[in-house]
């Protein structure tokens, strides 16, 4: 394909993207996916400078902008050379008429933009590295580089790699033999903050598909109970694929359901609970940049609900002296810092464990990343996604 096909390639993949946006259709991963797969006669070049284009364009204008054709001239404002290729050329983009191109539009919803007035957006925004977790289980960091052929170890964990350019790891026998899994280094260190030891009982409350689950089982050396809870069955499905690969078998999973009973039955019964909360997921952006315009300011109220709620269960899970790890993907103060507060004034037996001293009892290499109380990651600063993270000890 000539470069301008690419971009008109790239160009009917977001009128698909945009469509499917407004109609509350499927993401945009799974359209670019499927669009690939039915044109066999696309090389792997030009799939990823396909796959290139659409995501930069989304990056840039969100899910809906007016077309395409508009968003990929968005792009083309801030991109040298990419304007050229709307040259009218076969299989290519027509030619920029008089007063079409378009300016770059703003990099968040106007509602966001004051809530995120802390971050740095354009970080979250670029393109992200493929992180890996090696599954201590099975193996170690430098045999799975060797069976990788590729990546470096990770900054901050001692059990992550880093692959940048992404490759296809699925395709790894190191994947499926359970050697390695995807999982940023941000998440990673959330779980490795849990300080789950063998012989513990740990509630992992909001597991979805199990990657903290997972790397809690290998901190726990298969000793112990954990339990992967989750309100979607599906999720708890792929979870338990994911366990079984990875050689796990002191875990089991849990579906919540409305009205059940179970958090009352286990009151006080787990050394660990993590809360991995649901969120707005302003932190993934770069790994989800679609991700930006579908979720409306009424949804952060409900979350917060949500997470309040969510927390105050929690919180009758932990025994006397355990502790309660809180969570979320987002770089929003109202989901992060504001939210723990709160329920520190609502739970006042909880008191929060400095980063620093979590941090090197969860036998974490060197000094933590950023300064205490909480762990608070972004692109810009650590190179993770954007994650907080605080450490709750429920008093004796």
């Amino acid at each position: 394909m000539t470069p301008a096909a690419r971009v008109e390639a790239a160009i009917q993949l977001l009128d698909l993207i945009i469509a499917a946006a407004r109609d509350q259709g499927p993401a945009a991963d799974t359209i670019i996916a499927g669009w690939l797969k039915a044109r066999r006669y696309a090389g792997s070049q030009d799939r990823r400078a396909i796959r290139d284009l659409v995501y930069d364009a989304v990056r840039l204008c969100g899910e809906r902008p007016a077309s395409g054709r508009a968003a990929m001239l968005a792009l083309a404002a801030v991109r040298p050379g990419l304007a050229d290729l709307f040259d009218g050329s076969q299989h290519g983009p027509s030619p920029v008429a008089a007063g079409e191109a378009a300016a770059a539009p703003g990099l968040a919803p106007d509602w966001l933009t004051p809530l995120l007035a802390h971050v740095d957006i354009a970080a979250l925004l670029a393109r992200a590295p493929l992180d890996l977790r090696v599954n201590r289980l099975k193996t170690d960091r430098a045999a799975a580089m060797r069976a990788l052929g590729a990546g470096e170890p990770t900054p901050f964990s001692s059990d992550g790699l880093r692959l940048d350019p992404p490759v296809a790891v699925e395709a790894q026998p190191a994947f499926r033999d359970g050697w390695i899994e995807v999982q940023d280094e941000g998440s990673q260190l959330i779980a490795a903050l849990v300080d789950a030891r063998p012989g513990m009982r740990v509630a992992d409350l909001c597991a979805g598909a199990a990657g903290k689950t997972l790397a809690m089982a290998m901190a726990m050396q298969n000793k112990g109970k954990l339990l992967a809870c989750d309100v979607s069955a599906p999720r708890l499905a792929g979870a338990a694929k994911r366990l079984a690969r990875a050689g796990v078998d002191n875990a089991e999973t849990h579906l919540l359901v409305p009205g059940d009973r179970w958090a009352k039955r286990r009151a006080g019964g787990f050394d660990r609970v993590l809360v991995d909360a649901p969120c707005t997921g302003t932190g993934t952006w770069r790994r989800n940049p679609d991700a930006r315009t579908r979720t409306a300011e009424t949804d952060l109220a409900e979350l917060l609900m949500k997470q309040r709620e969510i927390l105050d269960t929690s919180a009758q899970l932990v025994r006397p002296g355990g502790r309660l790890i809180y969570a979320t993907c987002s770089l929003l103060p109202e989901e992060d810092e504001l939210q723990v507060e709160a329920f520190l004034e609502r739970h006042p037996a909880f008191r929060p464990v400095p980063l620093e001293r979590a941090w090197a009892e969860a036998g974490l290499p060197g000094a933590p990343p950023c300064p205490g109380p909480w762990m608070a990651l972004s692109p810009a600063a650590h190179g993770t996604d954007g994650f907080f993270a605080a450490v709750l000890e429920r008093g004796a």
